[in-house]
C-alpha cells in the first residue's frame, strides 16, 4: 500500500522559511516524478514544483527563486525548501506521486504565513 506523509509546515512570518518533506513508503520511489501542490481556501489545487525521476525540475512562476524541490532517493523523501515566504503563500501543502492509472497524495500539511 502506497502511503505519502507530509510534515515541516506551520506558522512564519513573511520572509521566514519552511521545509516540507514527504516520505513514501510502499513503492519504488526512484523510479517516479513527483510533485508539490497546495490549495488555498476557496481556490482550486495548483502545481507548485516538480521533479522527475532523474532530477529535472520545475516551479511555478509564482514561486521561482524562492522555493526548491528534491528528493533524496536512499530515504524514499521528498523536499521543499520554502524561503522568503509571502502571505499569498498560505495554503495546505500536498506531495503527489503520479503513476501509470494512478495518482497518490498525501493527506497534506498546513503553512500560514503570517504576521
Amino acid at each position: 500500500q502506497v502511503q505519502l506523509v507530509e510534515s515541516g509546515g506551520g506558522l512564519v512570518q513573511p520572509g521566514g522559511s519552511l521545509r516540507l518533506s514527504c516520505v513514501a513508503s510502499g513503492i519504488i520511489f526512484s523510479g517516479y516524478p513527483m510533485g508539490w501542490y497546495r490549495q488555498a481556501p476557496g481556490k482550486q489545487r495548483e502545481l507548485v514544483a516538480g521533479i522527475t525521476s532523474g532530477g529535472s525540475r520545475n516551479y511555478a512562476d509564482s514561486v521561482k527563486g524562492r522555493f526548491t524541490i528534491s528528493r533524496d532517493n536512499t530515504k524514499k523523501t521528498l523536499y521543499l525548501q520554502m524561503n522568503s515566504l509571502k502571505a499569498e503563500d498560505t495554503a495546505v501543502y500536498h506531495c503527489n506521486l503520479p503513476t501509470i492509472g494512478y495518482t497518490y497524495w498525501g493527506q497534506g500539511t498546513q503553512v500560514t504565513v503570517s504576521a
